[in-house]
């Protein structure tokens, strides 16, 4: 058999296999019990993630599912619910046992507390790779997701992170935070410019090359535009960029122009402008073009987030004396305040479920983040950051389980967080130069390849 004889094989093969195990996911599997990822006082689920098998076992192969195992435990760990078991407790190893359902003895991880079970297989030819990976429920001794990837050894962290999203679908009942991104501000040479990153904090890109001051950024729904502040134009102007193309306009009405968010779903953007004298909150089009004015009160209005169905908005406003935090119907000009604790209250951001809203206060000269329940018959708000320096810039991940947010906690030098939505398993997401703030996460903007 040649080459490409293989290859041809090889890919029809991956559809073979991917219909045998789909088709034995629905002839085993069950219901599973989600994982109430927003549970503030979740326990972490055990999960043991063994070595993967190496069907050919040359140098090449080994490495790639060395990498592939790498990946995906630092994937599954990044959740915030799940426990990565440290394989010195493994009583068997499946690369050499078997990988399959048929082939496991669960007794050997139900006795260990493993709750679930991942197992791979890897192999390898001429830089292409096939994958295969399954995730088992251990004491029902049930399949609950088992996938085939090939693409080249380029691809594995792409390939490892879809399995990764299957496994949160089975878990949670979403997909997770495995195909988003996260845009964010970070100095260059004395300047400010906007970078993205993938989930994890990996790949950093710069995206604007302005050599001046950009901040906010913002996604589209889609994934495919983003809108910024700069000050490239020697005011605060709004950008809306088409990532693709890199064709886009900008809003510049007299004054500034601050604050965008995209409307869920749609390409029209909240924003604060101050033409008209105040700073007021305004709809745009995806061109700058003003629909409509949405807040009309005195005092400074500013950082409008839509709430997950596109019909309210928060916002911070200094109406009441100092800045609160206020929710507004676009249909309405009636805004309810949401924040009472503290005299200063800003940058609110809404969860996905559109439940809750975080946002920085200021207490004792003290910033931290803080949650507070949208129904104001529901308890008091909840400290997320507590003496660990300043903490702001708080944003949800797209499926609600994790916040990105600054902080200055180690050595004053600003840079991104990650916490879960209950405050736990605070970390730093990723380490550069200069000073990072003002993340915002998209939704899921597909797998690309690396």
């Amino acid at each position: 058999m040649n080459q490409g004889e293989y290859f041809h094989v090889l890919y029809k093969s991956v559809w073979i296999w991917a219909i045998i195990i789909l088709i034995s996911v629905q002839a085993h599997a069950k219901d599973y019990d989600y994982i109430s990822i927003s549970n503030p006082f979740l326990n972490k689920t055990p999960v043991a993630v063994t070595s993967f098998k190496n069907f050919n076992g040359h140098e090449a192969e080994v490495a790639a599912g060395a990498r592939a195992e790498q990946i995906l435990k630092a994937g599954l760990d990044f959740t915030g619910y799940l426990k990565i078991m440290s394989p010195t407790a493994f009583l068997a190893d499946p690369a050499k046992s078997g990988i399959q359902l048929g082939q496991i003895n669960f007794k050997n991880w139900t006795s260990i507390g493993a709750e679930l079970l991942v197992t791979g297989g890897v192999e390898e030819l001429e830089g292409q790779v096939k994958l295969q990976l399954r995730l088992m429920d251990t004491f029902n001794t049930k399949l609950l997701v088992g996938k085939v990837y090939s693409g080249s050894v380029t691809q594995i962290r792409a390939m490892v992170h879809r399995f990764c999203a299957e496994v949160a679908k089975a878990l949670t009942g979403n997909f997770g935070v495995f195909g988003s991104k996260i845009a964010f501000v970070s100095t260059v040479n004395g300047n400010k410019e906007i970078y993205s990153c993938d989930f994890d904090g990996f790949n950093p890109r710069q995206i604007t090359h302005h050599k001046s001051i950009s901040l906010s950024p913002a996604w589209s729904h889609d994934g495919r535009w983003i809108a910024y502040v700069s000050y490239a134009k020697g005011k605060p102007d709004i950008f809306i960029k088409n990532l693709k193309d890199n064709l886009g306009t900008i809003v510049n009405y007299k004054g500034i122009n601050i604050s965008p968010d995209w409307m869920p779903g749609k390409l029209n953007l909240a924003a604060t402008l101050s033409f008209s004298g105040g700073q007021q909150i305004y709809l745009l089009t995806r061109k700058g073009e003003i629909i409509k004015r949405v807040t009309k009160s005195w005092g400074s209005n500013v950082s409008p987030k839509f709430s997950p169905d596109g019909k309210k908005i928060a916002f911070t406003s200094s109406r009441s004396g100092n800045p609160q935090i206020y929710i507004q119907g676009l249909d309405s000009e009636d805004a309810r305040r949401v924040t009472f604790s503290g005299k200063y209250n800003t940058s609110p951001a809404w969860s996905p479920d559109g439940k809750k809203i975080a946002y920085v206060g200021i207490e004792k000269n003290k910033i931290n983040i803080f949650v507070v329940s949208v129904d104001p018959h529901i308890g008091n708000p909840m400290q997320l950051t507590v003496e660990q320096g300043d903490n702001e810039d708080p944003c949800w991940s797209p499926d609600g389980s994790l916040i990105v947010f600054k902080s200055n906690r180690n050595g004053g030098r600003a840079h991104l967080f990650v916490m879960t939505a209950a405050g736990t398993d605070q970390r730093q997401l990723l380490s550069m130069a200069g000073i990072q703030s003002e993340p915002d996460w998209s939704g899921d903007t597909g797998f690309l390849a690396d």
